[in-house]
């Protein structure tokens, strides 16, 4: 079975939602999955979801543009992965890909592997600005946001709350209001040295 799936950022892409289907549909989609919703939210996406708990062994899930189905290579290939386990297959129009052939399977293969690539590359450039940065003294790191509350948090500490509440005031974790609250008894006793 054919099915399709069709995705705009906004309501006010009605166009684009309305020409996607009539393409999946001349594609010979059975089933569509249709949702108006930022490609950023994958939590929100609802029906990508259905779609994909939908397939069966031997589906094909049809999309008109790569861009409507993942955000990033690595969420197509999280996708992917999970349409391969159902033993169905992906197929992009806009790319003429479909990975219920050889060649299809070969290109995203391809696509996944550059995409690692380029992290890899990212990472490490990164790690030799960081070095670079540490030698020249310049890399100072993170500042500790937690630590950086310690006086919010012995405050809300001395007016009763526990550390649950301070952590969902703050927007810290409860693990970060104790260390600051051990950072403060630690000062204390030092101070009172």
């Amino acid at each position: 079975m054919l099915i399709g799936y069709a995705r705009t950022s906004t309501i006010e892409q009605k166009a684009g939602l309305e020409a996607q289907e009539r393409d999946l549909y001349a594609a010979g989609c059975e089933k569509l999955f249709v949702e108006q919703i930022s490609s950023v939210d994958a939590v929100g996406r609802v029906k990508l979801t259905e779609a994909l708990e939908f397939m069966r062994e031997g589906d094909t899930l049809v999309v008109t543009k790569l861009d409507r189905l993942a955000r990033s290579v690595a969420h197509l290939m999280e996708v992917l992965d999970r349409i391969n386990k159902k033993g169905a297959a992906l197929r992009i129009l806009g790319m003429g890909i479909d990975t219920g052939t050889p060649t299809g399977k070969l290109m995203l293969t391809i696509l996944g592997g550059v995409a690692e690539f380029e992290r890899s590359i990212m990472l490490e450039r990164q790690r030799e600005g960081i070095a670079k940065a540490k030698a020249e003294g310049k890399y100072k790191g993170r500042r500790p946001t937690a630590m950086a509350k310690e006086p919010e948090v012995r405050r809300l500490r001395d007016e009763g709350l526990g550390a649950s509440e301070i952590a969902k005031r703050l927007g810290i974790g409860r693990a970060s209001v104790y260390r600051a609250l051990a950072g403060t008894a630690s000062n204390t006793a030092i101070s009172s040295r």
